[in-house]
């Protein structure tokens, strides 16, 4: 399996037949593209995109200093969600779907999805909640962390975290703020979602998906693309992950130091 975000051109025959088989056991499909820094603004104004419009959410992570459930692939997440409440995630990247426990993928709170992008994909699973704590008490340190998460989810946890990474032991990464707009193209009837995450250093990431079926990827891949390339909108670009860049952060801000 790739074991991360492969940046190239364009997907060699092994990863292209990787992906396809990936796709057929997948419940969903996720078209992503991250917009350098230097091309975000004229890309908003291509786009004709209102930010106005967004919706504000506050992201938490959580993992140990060094990060270690991220070198085991597990992902841990939390979030507050402008008028629509608090959920969380345990997440597994990457998978593969038909290796999966029945019993995980017959859940009605997991999914599998396969986000793809130029160059690049990864396939992961995630078990997801909508906790009756409130986010924002849990990481002021009111409530224990394990109120966030359901029996499946600790479970899940469990099963795919090193065993001595408790999950009440975990430190909070966070949070990130993002501003999360859905808009319709011209002349389309699919929708898309740009991301904007700001970083406490100033740094953003804009994000423009799109989600399908595993049956209609490759045909909305070739029309997203071509839509986004009449506006002017690069391809070519070095593609960011969101959460591996809120991670690298935060953890420096947790190392000691020096002397």
């Amino acid at each position: 399996m790739s074991q991360s975000t492969v940046v190239a051109p364009s997907l060699s025959t092994a990863q292209f037949e990787e992906l396809y088989a990936l796709i057929q056991n997948a419940d969903s499909v996720e078209l992503k593209l991250t917009v350098p820094e230097a091309n975000q603004r004229a890309a908003v104004a291509e786009l004709g995109l209102d930010p106005l419009e967004g919706q504000i959410r506050q992201v938490f992570f959580f993992d140990t200093p060094d990060l270690r459930l991220d070198a085991a692939g597990v992902v841990v997440r939390a979030r507050r969600v402008q008028n629509k409440g608090d959920d969380s995630v345990v997440k597994l990247r990457p998978v593969i779907p038909t290796e999966l426990p029945k019993s995980v993928r017959r859940s009605p709170d997991f999914g599998v999805e396969v986000d793809a992008m130029p160059g690049g994909f990864v396939c992961s699973g995630s078990m997801k909640n909508s906790p009756t704590v409130a986010v924002r008490d849990v990481v002021a340190g009111q409530r224990p962390l394990r109120k966030l998460f359901s029996k499946e989810q600790r479970a899940f946890y469990s099963e795919h975290a090193p065993k001595d990474v408790l999950l009440e032991e975990l430190s909070v990464l966070g949070p990130i703020f993002v501003l999360k707009l859905r808009f319709k193209p011209a002349g389309s009837d699919r929708r898309m979602v740009a991301e904007l995450w700001l970083y406490p250093d100033g740094s953003r990431i804009l994000e423009l998906s799109t989600k399908c079926a595993p049956a209609e990827a490759f045909q909305v891949a070739a029309e997203t693309r071509a839509y986004l390339t009449e506006r002017g909108v690069s391809l070519s670009g070095e593609q960011q992950t969101k959460t591996r860049t809120a991670l690298e952060f935060f953890s420096s801000e947790l190392a000691p130091s020096p002397g």
